[in-house]
């Protein structure tokens, strides 16, 4: 028994320490590693980022099966992950459902179109008050640094949710970049990434603290000359750089952005003189001790003009080099002294921005003239400062604080109103054919008493003296003369403050010859005017001169003596208003100003020219810059006799209406 009691012991130890078979365990459950997390697509850019998110959608009212509006929220986001920082970013979104941008954060739209705009054809955004983009290498990996989220609000038409009304396109504007096509992440995200061209040199660094400056038509300085606490004093200079580029009764204006206002100006002045938004506004609870009496003007968004010739000299409002010439800015091949315009502005600042660095220039600049070509202007860049000779006479240059340029190019929309147009008339037919129909367009009240689409009638050539309102009896007679149907409503007239009449008076075997007359029919005298006048090549190679003008060729847009330059000879380049007629049998008519000039083509370099078809006829014409629209029909040979049987009772009848319009 004593032998038997270890045994056992023994054996109970045995089944207690040994652990049950692999079968008798409970199954081990393995977790599963963790997914990596998705790349996201800005992750795999070295470039430059882009990405527009919709966020939301949802119908607003008015309910309209054909065209209902929609609210969206949308995303810009541009991000910097380059080696160089990108400054003053542009980014090009093509909208395409007529959207209407209420608002964007952080940006403004590149060309000055105020908010409020329709975008519905695209748009380029552009950073605002940060332009600049650093990168990760300049500042450690920060995103505030190198990002700009843009928050879009607008109204779309016509895509109803779940639909997503993405852009078409998403791309950098800026010069020296490559976007490739946009691709979508998701239903709601449209991304690319965009990667310096390599076959363009950039002359810009890292350490590269201004952007160079930029060609364009016509450029803008706005150079800080002296900056304090509470204020500054900037130049602003204006200089026109197209050779068929003007301005005349100049009108510049921008929007002030941090609340800033204008205490004084000389060489220019705002047209309305008013300090009450100050006073009911929180500049007057700044400014305690100012008299708002003495402040020029208040307002956001000051329309500034030029002072005339007789402020000169004036020490007060004038006394600055390149002012005071009525608003006109000339073309430097005119004059190149006239082709600059320059004011001063003393601008008070508002909280935060009391310290002499807080400079930041006004947004959405816009300039325009009186019968001149429409100029878009993109916004304020910092460039290089400005130098100037030293005042002190010494042989040194002075520096500018600060230096801004706004770059505006002349647009030529296709919705753009002429304000200008040209008739053409020939020896080898007797009508005139005159401006197209409502040619600078119609008012909606002149649309009811004549139309807007029938086509101009012939004249006579004694009609075309006339302003449009006189012919009437003229333009009947001629064309029962010439067995013409009349419309009924009679066609509009074409509403021009400038007409150009085109004639052909001769075409011989050595040459030719045009006849040239500019007609003012509106309430402004236009000194120092100018016609430039574009042709086939044929025609301008047979150019030799104006008799009355001042006439040379001049290149254009990459031609090569592709226009015709015309200006008035000394004492003859004035071009006065309409005006009364002086003869007291007359005194119903008003006469137009008139400069005429005969110019003399030689067919010896174009022998094989064909005068009376379109080589003798201008391709386009302008005057001061403005493109005046051309008529849709040139004059026609009548084979030796005139158009249609010309009876004596038609002559009777003509010269009666001839006679009734000068009673």
């Amino acid at each position: 028994m004593g032998v038997l009691l270890p045994i056992f012991f023994g054996v109970l130890l045995l089944f207690t320490v040994t652990p049950p078979s692999m079968s008798q365990l409970p199954p081990t459950i393995m977790v599963p590693a963790p997914a990596p997390a998705p790349i996201s697509p800005s992750d795999l850019c070295n470039g430059i980022f882009l990405s527009y998110d919709f966020i939301l959608g949802r119908k607003i009212p008015p309910n309209d099966t054909a065209d209902q509006p929609y609210r969206f929220e949308s995303v810009l986001t541009v991000l910097n992950n380059g080696r160089e920082e990108l400054k003053e970013w542009r980014v090009f979104v093509g909208f395409q459902h007529n959207e209407i941008l209420i608002s964007a954060t952080d940006a403004l739209i590149v060309n000055g179109t105020e908010l409020p705009a329709l975008v519905g054809n695209g748009t380029i955004f552009g950073g605002y008050p940060v332009s600049d983009l650093k990168t990760a290498i300049q500042t450690a990996g920060d995103l505030k640094q190198m990002t700009a989220e843009i928050e879009l609000v607008g109204t779309q038409f016509m895509v109803a949710p779940p639909a997503v009304p993405l852009p078409s396109n998403i791309s950098l504007v800026n010069e020296g970049w490559l976007c490739p096509v946009p691709t979508l992440q998701s239903k709601r995200e449209l991304t690319t990434c965009c990667i310096r061209d390599a076959s363009i040199i950039v002359n810009t660094t890292i350490t590269t603290k201004f952007l160079p400056r930029q060609p364009g038509d016509l450029t803008i300085m706005y150079d800080v000359i002296r900056a304090y606490d509470q204020n500054y004093l900037t130049e602003v200079t204006m200089e026109n750089h197209n050779p068929l580029g003007r301005l005349d009764h100049w009108e510049l204006s921008f929007d002030w952005m941090r609340d800033e206002f204008i205490q004084k100006m000389q060489g220019a002045y705002p047209t309305v003189v008013d300090a009450t938004k100050c006073i009911f506004g929180p500049q007057s609870l700044i400014y305690t001790g100012l008299d708002f009496a003495d402040v020029l003007t208040c307002e956001r968004r000051p329309i500034i003009i030029d002072l005339p010739p007789t402020k000169k000299d004036d020490s007060t409002l004038g006394n600055i080099p390149s002012c005071c010439r009525n608003g006109t800015i000339l073309p430097r091949i005119m004059d190149p002294s006239k082709s600059v315009s320059v004011f001063t502005m003393q601008v008070a600042k508002m909280p935060p921005d009391f310290n002499r660095s807080a400079l930041f220039p006004p947004q959405n600049w816009r300039i325009k003239g009186t019968l001149n070509p429409d100029y878009s202007c993109g916004p304020p860049v910092r460039v290089t400062p400005t130098f100037y000779p030293d005042p002190s006479g010494m042989p040194t240059n002075k520096s500018s604080f600060a230096s801004w340029q706004i770059v505006c190019n002349i647009t030529q929309a296709k919705t753009e109103i002429p304000k200008c147009c040209v008739s053409f008339s020939a020896f080898f037919n007797d009508s005139i054919i005159p401006c197209n129909t409502c040619a600078c367009g119609c008012v909606s009240e002149t649309r009811r008493t004549c139309s807007a689409e029938t086509p101009s009638l012939l004249i006579p050539p004694d009609a075309l003296l006339l302003p449009f309102e006189n012919r009437t009896a003229l333009t009947l007679a001629w064309n029962a003369l010439k067995h013409k149907t009349l419309p009924n409503p009679m066609p509009c007239g074409d509403n021009c403050g400038v007409s150009i009449n085109w004639h052909m008076a001769s075409d011989y075997r050595g040459g030719w010859t045009v006849r040239i007359t500019i007609f003012n029919w509106g309430e402004i005298d236009f000194p120092n005017w100018f016609l430039a006048v574009q042709m086939k090549k044929p025609a301008l190679l047979g150019f030799e001169k104006a008799y009355s003008f001042n006439a040379s060729l001049l290149s254009v847009d990459g031609g090569v003596n592709n226009t015709i330059f015309m200006e008035g000879l000394p004492g003859l380049d004035y071009l006065v208003a309409e005006a009364d007629e002086k003869d007291p049998k007359k005194k119903n008519i008003r006469i137009p100003g008139k400069q005429q000039s005969v110019i003399q083509f030689s067919k010896k370099l174009t022998p094989g020219i064909n005068v009376a078809e379109r080589d003798g006829f201008p391709a386009k014409v302008i005057f001061n810059g403005e493109e005046c629209l051309l008529p849709d029909l040139l004059p026609m040979a009548s084979g030796g006799r005139r158009n249609g049987a010309i009876t004596v009772l038609s002559f009777i009848t003509f010269y009666v209406a001839a006679f009734m319009v000068l009673l």
